[in-house]
């Protein structure tokens, strides 16, 4: 895996092939936006701001107000990788995100997603 390519992906470009994957399953922007704030501590303004700055993943977690404590329980494969396993923490980062997204199309309940 090209890492610094994978860092250099833009957040901006992505978060409308997230919104499709849940709408196509009948979930939310809102709940995807509720996921997001949760991992990362974004709310609508300052997740909006890192869309229209255009930064990528590794500026997106970077200035993340605050990676959730709880985002440790996410647990599970994802792109055969199990992403408590993964030692490169900006994409575990990533991964974590991408479980919570898929987690939400699968059509698991918000509160379960959210470890609550």
């Amino acid at each position: 895996m090209d890492k610094a390519r994978v860092y250099k992906i833009v957040f901006a470009s992505v978060y409308p092939l997230y919104i499709k994957k849940v709408e196509t399953k009948g979930r939310t922007k809102e709940e995807l936006d509720a996921i997001i704030f949760w991992l990362t501590g974004y709310d609508k303004k300052t997740l909006q701001q890192q869309i229209d700055k255009k930064s990528d993943f590794e500026t997106f977690f970077a200035q993340a107000p605050q990676l959730n404590p709880n985002a440790t329980k996410i647990t599970g494969v994802i792109c055969g990788y199990r992403v408590e396993e993964i030692e490169d923490k900006l994409i575990q980062k990533m991964r974590y995100l991408d479980k919570l997204i898929d987690e939400l199309a699968k059509g698991k309940p918000l509160e379960k997603i959210l470890r609550k």
